[in-house]
Parts: C-alpha cells; sequence; structure tokens
C-alpha cells in the first residue's frame, strides 16, 4: 500500500435510499425518506441516491421532495439507459442545488446475452446516447457498467471511454453481484485508468456488494487502485446480502490512516445515531455483532479482555466509542420526568420525532414506566421504533386477551381498529401465538405467508420489554415490521399486523370481516 504525506479526499455516495430499500422488506414511507435524507446530509454525505424516480410515483416524490430540501449534499437519481428514465430523473432532481442523473447498462457478456439481448456495438451505442441526454439535463452526471467485474477489460475500457467522450463526470465500476476478490477489483481499476484516454476527466467509483462477505475489503482495495468514490449504505442494507456498509468504509479509513490516506467529509460522531434511525424506519434490527455500530462493537465479556481493558481501553479497543457517537445506557428516565428530559433524552439518543409523533411516544413512554420499574434507553428507541413504523397503519391492535397453558386448546380474543372501525374476533390455535394470528387472519383474510417470526428481550429483567419481528412474504412482495411490548404476545399481534400494514400499503387488499362492528 503506498503512502502520502497530504491525504486524498475520498467522496462517500450513500444509496441507502436506492439500493438499501431494495432490501426485501425494507420499503420506507417519504416521512421516513426524509428524516434519513437529512441525517445523511447533516452528517456529511457527498451524494444521496435518494430514489429510482421512473419505479414509481413514490419515488419520484421522494427524489423530488429530497432534491429540493437537501442544503449541501448533491441529490442523485437512478435511471436505467433509456430516455424516458432518464427524463425522469433530470425531472425529479432539477430543483437540487446539486442534482446528478445517474444511469446504468449491463455490459458484461452473461448480461448482454440473457438480459440485454443487445450485441457489444448495440451497448456502445446506447452508451453514447443516453449518457449525451443526461449530459444536456444535468452538468454531473454518473454512469454504471453493471457487472464491471465479469466485464472483459477491453471492452469495459471501450464502454468508459464512451462515457467520458459523452461527458460523464463519474464513472462507476461496481461488483454487481459480489464476485470480485480485493485484488482483481484493485488491478481493474487501474487498468482501466491506465489505457481510456481521458480517464483523469472524471471521479472513478467503487460499488460492491457482500455475498461473499467482501463489500468493504473491495471497496477499500478499489480506492487503492485510483477510486475516490465509493457507494455504501448505511448499516449495510442492500439486495441480497447488502453492499458495503458506509460505517465500516468511513471507520476503516478514519482508524488505518496509516496505510489508506484518505480522507472523507462524514462526521463518524453521528454514525450511531444514523444507524439507529435507518433501523428504525426499515424495520431491520441491527445484528449485535455488526462492526461499529452492532451493541456488542464495544462490549466485552472475556475476562483477559476485561482486565486489558481496565488498565488501558486501547489494549482491546482500537477506536472510541464516542468516536462513533455511542452513548452509554442509563436508568434515569422513569414515571416522573417530563416532556422536557425525555425530549433531551431522545436528542441524546440521535432520534428526532415532530411534535405530534413526541406526544404519542411520551405517552407510550409513561405507560410502560407504570409497567416496568426501570424505563432504558433501548426501552425507549422501541417506542419510537414502534411509533415510527405504525404511524400510518390502517389497522392498529386496541386490545387483546389470551387464554394459554397446559391445557388446551389455546384461545385470544382480539379488536382492532381498521379504517375507523372497530372489529372482534376469537380464534383458537396451536399455541397462544398461533391463536393470536389465527385471530388477525379471521378479521383481515389475506394470502400474505409467515417467513419469519422471532422474538428477543430488549433489555435484561423478567419485566423486559419483548421485540418480535415478523416479516410476510405476498408474491414476490415481502414486509418486515417489529412491535415491542412487555407482554410477548401482544408485541406479536403488533409486529404482525404492522407487516400487514406495509403490504396494503403496496399490493394487497386487505378487508375486515367475520367481527361485530362497535
Amino acid at each position: 500500500m503506498t503512502s502520502t504525506t497530504d491525504k486524498d479526499r475520498v467522496v462517500i455516495f450513500d444509496t441507502t435510499l436506492r439500493d438499501g430499500e431494495q432490501c426485501p422488506g425494507a420499503t420506507m414511507n417519504l416521512d421516513e425518506k426524509l428524516a434519513v435524507a437529512e441525517l445523511l446530509d447533516t452528517m456529511g454525505v457527498d451524494i444521496i441516491e435518494a430514489g429510482f424516480p421512473i419505479a414509481s410515483n413514490g419515488d419520484f416524490e421522494a427524489v423530488s421532495e429530497i432534491a429540493k430540501r437537501t442544503k449541501r449534499a448533491t441529490v442523485a437519481g437512478l435511471a436505467r439507459a433509456i430516455p424516458a428514465d432518464i427524463a425522469r430523473a433530470g425531472e425529479a432532481v432539477r430543483h437540487a442545488q446539486r442534482g446528478r442523473i445517474h444511469t446504468f447498462v449491463s455490459t458484461s457478456p452473461i448480461h448482454l446475452a440473457h438480459q440485454m439481448r443487445k450485441s457489444e456495438d448495440e451497448v456502445v451505442e446506447i452508451i453514447l446516447k443516453t449518457v449525451a441526454q443526461a449530459r444536456d439535463l444535468v452538468e454531473d452526471v454518473e454512469w454504471s457498467a453493471m457487472d464491471a467485474t465479469r466485464t472483459g477489460i477491453d471492452y469495459l475500457c471501450r464502454c468508459v471511454e464512451a462515457a467520458i467522450r459523452m461527458g460523464a463526470t463519474t464513472i462507476n465500476l461496481p461488483d454487481t453481484v459480489g464476485y470480485a476478490t480485493p485484488e482483481e477489483y484493485r488491478d481493474m481499476f487501474r487498468q482501466v485508468r491506465e489505457r481510456v484516454p481521458n480517464a483523469d476527466k472524471a471521479i472513478f467509483s467503487t460499488h460492491c456488494h457482500d455475498d461473499i462477505g467482501l463489500a468493504v475489503a473491495n471497496s477499500l482495495a478499489g480506492v487503492e487502485g485510483g477510486a475516490r468514490q465509493i457507494e455504501c449504505t448505511i448499516n449495510g442494507i442492500g439486495e441480497r446480502a447488502g453492499n458495503a456498509a458506509l460505517e465500516e468504509v468511513v471507520m476503516a479509513l478514519r482508524t488505518r490512516g496509516d496505510v489508506l490516506p484518505y480522507d472523507t467529509g462524514i462526521d463518524s460522531t453521528m454514525l450511531t445515531r444514523a444507524s439507529k434511525l435507518v433501523s428504525h424506519a426499515t424495520n431491520f434490527p441491527v445484528q449485535y455483532n455488526k462492526a461499529i455500530v452492532g451493541r456488542n462493537a464495544f462490549a466485552h465479556e472475556s475476562g483477559i479482555h476485561q482486565d486489558g481493558m481496565l488498565k488501558h481501553a486501547n489494549t482491546y479497543e482500537i477506536m472510541t466509542p464516542a468516536s462513533v457517537g455511542l452513548t452509554k445506557t442509563s436508568l434515569v428516565m422513569g414515571k416522573h420526568s417530563g416532556r422536557a428530559a425525555f425530549r433531551a433524552k431522545l436528542t441524546e439518543l440521535g432520534l428526532s420525532l415532530s411534535d405530534n409523533q413526541l406526544q404519542d411516544v411520551f405517552e407510550r413512554f409513561k405507560d410502560l414506566a407504570d409497567r416496568k420499574k426501570h424505563v432504558y434507553d433501548e426501552d425507549i428507541e422501541a417506542l419510537v421504533d414502534e411509533n415510527l413504523a405504525t404511524a400510518h397503519d390502517r389497522i392498529k391492535l386496541l386490545s387483546l386477551s389470551v387464554i394459554a397453558g397446559t391445557r388446551g386448546p389455546q384461545r385470544a380474543t382480539m379488536k382492532i381498529d381498521m379504517d375507523g372501525r372497530t372489529f372482534t374476533e376469537e380464534a383458537d390455535g396451536n399455541g397462544p401465538v398461533d391463536a393470536v394470528f389465527n385471530c388477525i387472519k379471521a378479521m383481515v383474510p389475506h394470502d400474505a405467508m409467515l417467513e419469519l417470526y422471532q422474538v428477543h428481550a430488549v433489555t435484561e429483567g423478567t419485566d423486559a420489554q419483548a421485540e418480535v419481528s415478523v416479516r410476510l412474504k405476498a408474491g414476490e412482495r415481502s414486509m418486515t415490521a417489529r412491535g415491542a411490548d412487555p407482554d410477548t404476545l401482544v408485541a406479536s399481534a403488533k409486529a404482525y399486523l404492522s407487516a400487514l400494514n406495509k403490504l396494503s400499503a403496496t399490493s394487497v387488499r386487505l378487508h375486515a370481516q367475520h367481527a361485530a362492528t362497535v
């Protein structure tokens, strides 16, 4: 690895709102996207890829609104190499202070043969025409060679040369299917930059997927090969196994500046806050052992490790918790805490709510404080998570009672509110959870299949809140949702209803029936 006295600037391109949202079940509503975009802009992300404007009116609206509101970052809209896509993306970003059209086309032999069904010459002509079209709409055009790492180097250079000649200012060479190794990825950038005329007129970019766990390593290798933009997502969410994680890229560059002499403009103390916000918005929990932002990232259980930490933190920590914005869990909140203290606690946890949301969460906090001896930071995060996830739900749980035990059958009685009408139902089941879900199915018939049911305690203690994750699949759509409550069965009902609401908002028509209307 080379070292220099002056560190080069690496541009951070965040695609949480586009590639990240393509993660099955991770769909966000407009308010959630706006909140994520605002935080990305505040923390210093250089480019925010806000969505895929041609995909839907909702995506177009989100990109357009983010473009209007973003103060510092460039806002990008994704477009296939199709004139209608490019025109739509241009319209979506036209109000941005700095707008970018990001257009892409497949270049690998397997994609050309089976997906594009075009010849190499035909694809080059497509690149020439569509990059020129995009450049007529905006000054900042990014062109991507989809499946670049499985594309022959001669043809890849030909395509890159065509894109630069027509005005592309950024060239992205993605590892679309997570196939490359770091050495291969580094060498690809070096060869393309050496062989393509006028390569110095464009910034080269990495975009790596994590199918074999090499997304971050490949991204850093690409930078060593001459790339100066890294495309990544908060928490590494994205298609299949996900993308390079922004927090890991940023902290790798910061922590190992001795061998990776590159700077980013990211305020690393906001990384934990960003991780929690995206986790809340997508209903995707962060794995406990996730690097940088996982719950165990700075936890030490081994006796040897604890002994070393007591003597000197650097013995087992290569970065400080404060450097990523991590605060220690405290027990200062309780039933006597006021609204001002509660708002201050939310700010400390990196959570921002509107006045209406704050009032709702505060009331839930007071209710929880009456039921629990101690209210931990994680409890408050779970309350906010639930509020964000259910704010626009058509179906809400009003009450639930369950008869369970060794002498069956188990039986549940549930009352819900759907579109302002109240419905009640009773149902048996093979266990209390099955009875609860059968109640929901009786009142809200649907064809969604339960793909995941998972329970964990938010904090320690017998009075801990249970957090339940549910993933439902209807056709090709999967939605994941979470529910939290000291009662595991209530949390289960909330999670199932939340997932059902998300499906309802996209592709599944739901109708309440079999119940008495109040």
